[in-house]
């Protein structure tokens, strides 16, 4: 029998598929569609429709990939070249940073969010674990989000251990097809649990030692939420590598370069030492904030 289904699970060999009733079958996927795909390290992903042939020992192969309407990429790392796509077919993305433990990375943000402009995922920004925040932090965070809001992303704070702060994520993803991407031990997994503790997923810790969090989640998964939609978990991610970016078109993807670009002397401006830039001048006159500049000249130089 033939059935359209959507992946659910990834381990690298094996996929679970979900039909549109709730049956989840075992999946193999044949040689031809890596051979197909040699510039991608996984040709299907997580979220990805697929048409699945079923066996006599219950188990499925999958014969067709669906065109996706958006996904997000990163650089494959381990010394792979090519992109790893990360999940597939979703509403939107939302990169989740702690204020604290491990550190909050705006580079990470930034990069994220670039990649989101790139292949046409709407984008959010959680910054979570709120309640171990310091005065100073307080500061900071309030800073990002009058920054963030102004550029046109959406930002949410979150705390597990504040209940109103769940219920407005909670609200957020209802009914849609969600992703949670970020560094380990940024609480990924514990806010899954905290807007549906039905869930019972798996919780590592921080390690006191570098502060950077240990992976519990090794595989990305679909999952569906009891109030409708589904969060995709993804293993934790110390670095966020761009893949088929260019240096001339990098400002395009960020929102607030959009209108000071036009008015740049040379049509393939870097708006880095250029003269005649109207985005250095658009800087320079206070109306592009210093960090995302800065972030800019820093993503500018990795693609080299």
């Amino acid at each position: 029998m033939r059935h359209s289904f959507r992946v659910i699970q990834s381990t690298g060999k094996w996929y679970k598929v979900a039909s549109p009733n709730g049956d989840v079958i075992e999946c193999r996927l044949p040689g031809k569609f890596r051979l197909d795909k040699k510039e991608v390290t996984n040709p299907v992903a997580v979220g990805d429709y697929v048409d699945v042939v079923t066996g006599s020992d219950g188990t499925g192969t999958i014969t067709e990939i669906y065109q996706r309407e958006n996904y997000v990429p990163r650089q494959a790392t381990h010394g792979r070249r090519g992109e790893q796509i990360l999940v597939a077919n979703i509403d939107k993305a939302w990169v989740v940073q702690s204020v604290r433990q491990p550190k909050l990375n705006t580079g990470f943000i930034d990069r994220f969010l670039v990649t989101c402009e790139a292949y046409e995922v709407h984008p959010g920004i959680i910054i979570n674990k709120m309640d171990l925040a310091k005065n100073r932090d307080q500061q900071f965070v309030e800073h990002l989000v009058e920054l963030y809001k102004e550029i046109g992303y959406d930002i949410v704070l979150t705390s597990i251990e504040d209940e109103k702060s769940i219920e407005h994520l909670s609200e957020k993803l209802r009914d849609k097809t969600s992703v949670f991407i970020g560094p380990s031990g940024a609480g990924k997994t514990s806010l899954l649990n905290a807007v549906d503790p039905g869930l019972g997923l798996r919780v590592g810790e921080v390690s006191s030692k570098t502060q950077k969090g240990k992976h519990t989640t090794t595989f990305a998964r679909l999952v569906p939420l009891k109030y409708g939609g589904f969060i995709a978990d993804t293993p934790g991610i110390r670095e966020f590598g761009m893949v088929n970016i260019e240096k001339s078109e990098l400002s395009l993807f960020f929102p607030e370069m959009a209108e000071p670009r036009n008015n740049c002397k040379f049509y393939n401006c870097t708006h880095y030492h250029e003269p005649g830039c109207g985005v250095s001048e658009a800087y320079e006159e206070g109306k592009i904030d210093a960090e995302r500049y800065n972030s800019y000249l820093n993503i500018l130089e990795s693609l080299d």
